[in-house]
């Protein structure tokens, strides 16, 4: 079987949908994953974030992206060992070479059939070239008053954030 690669050409900076990079990282739970009380390792889940993210930011840029910051992330109860995991990433904003993936964690029990929220976070990405340089990141296609509400919250906290940076 032939693969096909594309030409290392400049990257397509064509405004895209959120929906093409909505991304679904899911995994069960085993006590390897847990400390003694059984409930799953933090880092674990911070682990199972950062990919989502890293693959949904990849997605939506067409180019290798890095983590520079996960902000906000609160456990809002355990998750125990047995528990299918499911984390969801989405781009919620874009500058000129960074992304502000939003993530979504949650708990499935399979045997009680229940999902249940666990936690969410922020994570800013940059995208890179190939000297690992910032490079550019395509504008974010608002398509949904869900879209357009979550570009603004992240707008909001851009300003803030460069606010506080300048003193």
């Amino acid at each position: 079987m032939a693969v096909e690669r594309r030409r290392a050409a400049r990257p397509d900076l064509r405004p895209r949908p959120a929906r093409e990079s909505l991304t679904k990282v899911a995994d069960l739970m085993f006590p390897p994953d847990a400390n003694m009380h059984g409930t799953v390792f933090g880092g674990k889940v911070l682990q199972m974030v950062d990919k989502a993210a890293a693959v949904c930011a990849m997605r939506h840029s067409g180019r290798i992206c890095v983590t520079v910051a996960m902000e906000r992330v609160e456990f809002l109860f355990p998750i125990r060992v047995g528990t299918f995991l499911i984390v969801e990433a989405q781009v919620n904003h874009t500058g000129r070479s960074s992304l502000e993936i939003g993530v979504e964690v949650y708990a499935e029990d399979l045997l009680q059939g229940t999902r249940a929220h666990t936690n969410s976070c922020l994570v800013t990405m940059v995208c890179v070239d190939e000297k690992n340089r910032p490079a550019p990141v395509p504008p974010l296609l608002l398509e949904t008053p869900e879209e357009k509400a979550r570009w603004a919250a992240a707008e909001e906290r851009r300003l803030a954030r460069q606010k506080a940076r300048r003193g």
